[in-house]
């Protein structure tokens, strides 16, 4: 564990950016991949044990749908891009469970599991994954552009960083309004390299705006590990440049992601900014048509051995929260669910092709184009008839 050095900052935030107990350790060799050290898991019996429960319950839900959206997309179910959530489980239900039903949450393109979080109904999430009219934006947003307004989801991002500066935006708003609301803006480790990463939080810091910015690492922007495309790998201390708080956190671990959460939050809800950084895993890779060939077998082997699901199953178990058939008769009722998901998006209908621009802009704008891929700009003036000809 690291301690960065404490920082001058104005008067009234907190001055220091922390690492906790169990954070990642950073790898000195240059090149090398940064791996999670795993200490026992610590005994939860003091947890209520119907929380530890539901915990396990939304992670498995998560891991259903994503599983079954991989195999409805090699069936040519879904189309065009599709990113799953498979191994960061444990951070996007720990995340959530201390946002309040008022909050906003940006995400980017990896999305599924914090709109079923969220509280979406997953059979209209999957609608949406099948581009069929029962979908959360209408069949005509996909995988990647989810938008709930009732649920406070305002996106789902498709272009690297581009809800960063719109959640900060929102923040603004917040702040603005007076509301005692807070937005949290998920990203993932590639994104902060880009130049809007910086803007947003340095805004969000002059402006003590009520924004919690998660850095989501699962340690590799596409193919390329974070060591071998940042400088300082160590995401959360980026956040010294701007004199705010910030956190890493092991990601596996929903409880402890819960618990960070929870504090990040707090402290945005007092207006000061926080960067959290969640140390996760992807089992698989980056897009569901990725084959992940720059992993090498011992590597996937251990990615399987940390599988956050698999082992807060056996957390569960271990600590007599749980009995192995319980978990057994919980992951057939989720499997039905997600089953009866997949039906419903089957028997959904198509989007009419009307509709195309029903939802470009929230109000009625002046000369909208509403013209179908294949048609002309402009339609031809009609030729002249001669004469003779009438």
């Amino acid at each position: 564990m690291t301690n960065n050095t404490d920082v001058p900052r104005k008067a009234g935030a907190r001055q220091t950016t922390t690492a906790r107990p169990n954070d990642v350790a950073r790898t000195t060799a240059r090149g090398a991949k940064a791996r999670p050290t795993r200490a026992r898991p610590r005994s939860r019996r003091t947890e209520d044990p119907a929380r530890l429960l539901d915990v396990y319950r939304q992670m498995l839900l998560i891991r259903r749908f994503e599983e079954r959206a991989a195999r409805s997309y090699t069936q040519a179910l879904i189309g065009g891009y599709c990113h799953l959530n498979l191994g960061e489980e444990a951070a996007v239900v720990g995340l959530l469970s201390a946002l309040a039903p008022s909050d906003y949450l940006f995400t980017n393109y990896r999305e599924h599991g914090y709109a079923i979080t969220r509280g979406i109904d997953p059979k209209y999430v999957m609608a949406e994954l099948y581009g069929r009219v029962d979908g959360v934006s209408k069949g005509w947003g996909g995988s990647m552009h989810m938008f709930d307004v009732t649920h406070r989801l305002l996106g789902g991002y498709g272009i690297v960083g581009g809800q960063i500066p719109l959640a900060t935006g929102a923040a603004l708003a917040l702040d603005y309004r007076n509301q005692p609301d807070v937005v949290m803006c998920t990203l993932g480790d590639g994104t902060t390299n880009i130049g809007a990463f910086h803007e947003s939080l340095n805004i969000a810091a002059l402006w003590h705006l009520p924004i919690v910015y998660v850095i989501i690492n699962n340690q590799l922007g596409m193919g390329t590990t974070v060591e071998r495309s940042s400088a300082e790998p160590e995401l959360y201390k980026r956040a010294s440049a701007y004199r705010m708080e910030s956190e890493r956190v092991d990601g596996l671990d929903p409880l402890a992601v819960a618990e960070a959460s929870a504090r990040a939050i707090a402290r945005a809800r007092e207006g000061h900014p926080y960067l959290l950084e969640v140390v996760s895993e992807r089992l698989r890779g980056h897009s569901v048509v990725d084959p992940a060939k720059y992993r090498s077998e011992a590597e996937v082997a251990e990615l399987r051995a940390h599988d956050p699901v698999h082992t807060f199953a056996a957390r569960l178990v271990r600590d007599g929260v749980a009995s192995d058939g319980d978990l057994a008769a919980l992951d057939r009722e989720i499997t039905a669910r997600v089953d009866e998901a997949a039906a419903f998006a089957e028997a959904s209908p198509s989007p009419d092709v009307t509709t195309l621009f029903d939802y470009t802009y929230a109000t009625a704008v002046a000369n909208d184009s509403r013209r179908l891929p294949g048609q002309p700009l402009f339609e031809p003036a009609p030729l002249p008839v001669a004469e003779d000809d009438q």
